[in-house]
């Protein structure tokens, strides 16, 4: 391998691992719920795609920054200005639901073959 393609792994590594860590000291340090915390990277990435922050991201970081979560709000960040530039005002609505169509496909497929696959446990507290 390339001196290049390793260093694109390194940076995508440390990325990816520094959003994991947050999630991580989010979920042990305070009491916010898992769902809550998803929500937020959800939005997180949507602010900074709108902010124009995003791109440069997965630009340095590559998948990442792209592949968890945060990934997903800046789909919809770019979806949403990608359909306002050609739809006008209308693509507010429909931006959204075009760029994260596949993602959102993808998860519920998966979800859906996993809950057909596995039995659920009842979590002990």
């Amino acid at each position: 391998m390339t001196e290049e393609i390793v260093l694109s792994l390194v940076r995508a590594f440390v990325v990816g691992g520094a959003l994991c860590v947050a999630a991580q000291l989010l979920i042990d340090l305070t009491a916010l719920t898992p769902a809550r915390i998803l929500v937020s990277f959800v939005c997180a990435g949507v602010a900074l795609g709108a902010l124009g922050w995003y791109e440069p991201l997965v630009g340095f970081a590559g998948a990442g920054a792209s592949v968890p979560l945060i990934g997903f709000g800046g789909a919809i960040a770019r979806g949403v200005r990608e359909a306002v530039e050609e739809e006008g005002l209308l693509g507010v609505l429909s931006g959204p639901l075009s760029a994260a169509s596949a993602g959102t496909a993808a998860a519920l497929l998966f979800g859906y073959g996993a809950a057909l696959l596995f039995r659920s446990k009842p979590k002990r507290t």
